[in-house]
């Protein structure tokens, strides 16, 4: 896949009810946004864009040398945001691929981030995705770690059957958390953007399951590590006690 045809963007929105403001939280000298942006520009697989409805925001990332563009406020979600973005840059169509990359992930792997291109190689595949198998017991019950539910379709990757915050499978074997990074085919985000929710996505609060009610394939590359997501004050914390470490 040309590297040239690859967009990562970054949606970052201000309005988060946990964590009011946390794009421009500060960790370690740097914004939270700024830190995801560099694990992108490090991860080299394509122009990094910060999609963002807030002018402090694209701001910020331009003051880092970094590259953001406005959108509209109202969107309901980060796949709404970044296709409005991914038209106002590149109304042409030379994007082939779009990675979307969560702005509350500022501990994320860059050989994650490369890896979510992997299923793609597969032209069966609409969109892939991240798992890493769960090793800690009490995360399997956790509804806060979402299960993906797959079967093996290549080296170290899984074809998603489904996504649910339920223990699943049953039986014995390994579980797999799902992380919550894409890397789309620019049709496949066209298509999406177009669904109504969908049942399931509404029953689980799981927005992927959208695209497999509609018939959409998803593949997940497996890593080894879950990137540290920032909602809560304390999960800042965390992510600030990591990141200081890393740079002394």
């Amino acid at each position: 896949m040309k590297k040239s045809a690859n967009l990562v963007m970054i949606p970052a929105r201000m309005a988060s009810t946990r964590l009011p403001d946390k794009p421009l939280a500060d960790i370690a000298g740097l914004p939270m946004i700024v830190h995801v942006m560099n694990r992108a520009l490090e991860a080299d697989v394509g122009r990094v864009v910060i999609a963002t409805d807030t002018r402090e925001v694209l701001e910020t990332v331009q003051a880092h040398g970094g590259e953001a563009v406005m959108t509209r406020k109202d969107h309901v979600s980060g796949s709404d945001r970044i296709w409005e973005a991914v038209n106002n840059i590149d109304q042409s169509g030379q994007i082939d691929t779009i990675v979307n990359v969560q702005g509350d992930l500022p501990t994320i792997d860059k050989q994650s981030i490369r890896a979510s291109l992997v299923p793609l190689e597969n032209p069966e595949v609409d969109l892939a995705t991240l798992a890493t198998e769960i090793v800690v017991e009490e995360e399997k019950h956790d509804p806060n770690v979402v299960k993906l539910v797959g079967t093996p379709s290549a080296e170290n990757v899984m074809r998603a059957l489904y996504f649910s915050r339920a223990t699943a499978p049953w039986g014995e074997g390994p579980l797999y958390h799902h992380i919550g990074l894409y890397a789309w085919r620019r049709k496949s985000l066209k298509r999406f953007v177009t669904l109504p929710p969908s049942p399931l996505e509404l029953r689980e609060k799981l927005e992927q399951l959208r695209a497999l009610e509609d018939g959409m394939r998803i593949d997940a590359a497996l890593v080894d590590t879950v990137p540290l997501g920032v909602d809560t004050p304390a999960h800042l914390e965390r992510a600030r006690a990591v990141l200081s470490q890393q740079s002394s």
